[in-house]
């Protein structure tokens, strides 16, 4: 399980919200790899989702790109805990 801390007001950075007009959620990167990378080794999916997350303007880790590259590799679920500030 990982852990980011979004404020308030990126939350659609994070989450797909219909109402916003940001383009670039990670929710629909991160969908779209668990489909099709499913298999493929962790290390050669940790640098789409740093593209990715670099594209939502969000600060994963290293270690939690990782632990999603490797839940994506294996089919298993993978739980975000998000913090909102402001």
């Amino acid at each position: 399980m990982g852990e980011i801390t979004v404020s308030a007001q990126d939350m659609d950075h994070l989450l797909h919200d219909p109402t916003s007009a940001y383009g670039a959620p990670y929710q629909h990167a991160y969908t779209r790899l668990a489909v099709s990378h499913r298999g493929r080794p962790a290390d050669e999916i940790v640098p789409l989702l740093r593209a990715a997350a670099d594209a939502a303007l969000l600060g994963f880790t290293e270690a939690g790109l990782l632990e999603q590259a490797e839940a994506i590799s294996s089919g298993a679920p993978y739980e975000l805990r998000v913090r909102v500030t402001g």
